[in-house]
């Protein structure tokens, strides 16, 4: 039953090994749960997920996997009179007859029989193979050997519960391809690293401390670093108003995190595309417009550029003079983006329009063009896929 289950896991991409499943198995073998659902999926997902990003998928296979499995309350077992579940005999089987007893063929089944048998048993029953009880092949009950089955009562545990419907649960959606919450955003760009060593020498250097310990014949010499600081620079122009209108709530979270997760970035925004103002407050524009050609002078070429927007324009606002929805620009679209290519060389653009939608839109091809295919969808891939070229 969970060797099928871990099979599914692997057959869905999600990077399971042997060692998660022997992991899985061992956590069950020392009864760290009992026969309860909620302690159950816990377990399965501790010892089996690595990266949060698989969380929803696994569930989803979760689901799938026990689909239609109804709750059996800790009541209902606890109706089981006890003396079906005492021990007065132990059936011992040889490797043989234990390959011969055949499972019922997954938890379903077992769920489904054990609330037949509920409802039909009506006296204790001994080494049996059918009904719940003790010392025999039967899955349900204890002191007995089945390949599947549900103990109950065993070694006076209490552990009188049973298994819910998984499909109930309401989770969190964390897959690659959809929109990300603000602790997600966190996660993939905590990527986009330049960590460098400064300050106050607080950190134990294990290596160091090893050598000079050795050297020393024993007598411990503690030798302290500095902590790693992440010191990447990041500048992040952001698309305002328009077509941006519906993607605020996404594009917020985004600045959000990249504001927690560098301590370096400066963020201006533009509308559509990149002319020769700029501005950094949105709410007071006019006031806070910044000429870009200031923008150019004042970063160098250490700065990582994300530009965030959904390149869906007229292409008269790229490629032509006076092309601007809101002015008469003097210079062309496409004339700033070059200067911009031309002085960072770590440039990337995030785009939260969906990338099944990117070839109905001109404007969007243009730019993917521009940018030598370094566009990539406002996703947690997306965002993985941007920082793994930065």
């Amino acid at each position: 039953m969970f060797l099928d289950f871990f099979l599914l896991l692997k057959n869905q991409s999600i990077p399971v090994t042997l060692k998660e499943y022997l992991d899985l198995l061992e956590g069950l073998d020392k009864r760290v749960i009992g026969l309860n659902v909620n302690e159950f999926y816990i377990l399965c997902k501790v010892t089996m997920i690595k990266k949060e990003k698989h969380l929803d998928q696994f569930d989803q296979l979760f689901g799938a996997y026990f689909k239609g499995l109804e709750e059996i309350s800790e009541e209902e077992f606890y109706k089981i009179p006890k003396a079906w579940l005492q021990k007065n005999k132990e059936k011992f089987l040889s490797h043989e007859e234990m390959e011969e007893i055949k499972a019922l063929g997954g938890l379903d089944k077992l769920i489904d029989r054990v609330k037949a048998l509920m409802k039909e048993q009506k006296y204790r029953h001994e080494g049996g193979s059918k009904w719940i009880g003790t010392g025999g092949i039967s899955p349900f009950g204890a002191y007995g050997y089945n390949p599947e089955g549900i103990r109950i009562g065993q070694n006076e545990s209490r552990h009188r519960k049973a298994v819910k419907v998984w499909d109930k649960r309401n989770f969190v959606n964390l897959r690659d391809d959809i929109a990300l919450d603000t602790r997600n955003m966190k996660m993939a760009l905590r990527k986009l690293r330049v960590l460098t060593r400064e300050g106050l020498a607080e950190e134990l250097d294990l290596n160091a401390t090893i050598k000079k310990t050795s050297d020393n014949a024993g007598m411990l010499d503690l030798k302290m670093v500095p902590k790693k600081r992440n010191h990447v620079k990041v500048l992040l122009l952001l698309d305002i108003g328009g077509s941006m209108d519906d993607h605020i709530a996404l594009c917020s979270r985004l600045f959000s995190a990249a504001k927690y997760e560098f301590k370096n970035i400066d963020s201006y925004y533009f509308h559509n595309c990149i002319y020769e103002n700029l501005w950094m407050d949105n709410t007071r524009r006019e006031s806070s417009l910044v000429p870009t050609y200031d923008v150019l002078h004042k970063y160098n070429k250490d700065y990582k550029v994300i530009i965030v927007g959904d390149a869906s324009m007229s292409i008269y606002e790229i490629m032509n003079k006076y092309g601007s929805v809101e002015h008469y620009n003097l210079e062309s679209g496409i004339t700033w983006m070059n200067r911009f290519k031309a002085q960072f060389t770590d440039m990337v653009w995030l785009n939260p329009t969906p990338k099944n939608h990117w070839r109905f839109t001109e404007s969007i091809g243009h730019l993917k063009r521009f940018m030598d295919d370094r566009m990539f969808p406002l996703t947690l891939e997306g965002i993985e896929d941007a920082v793994g070229v930065l």
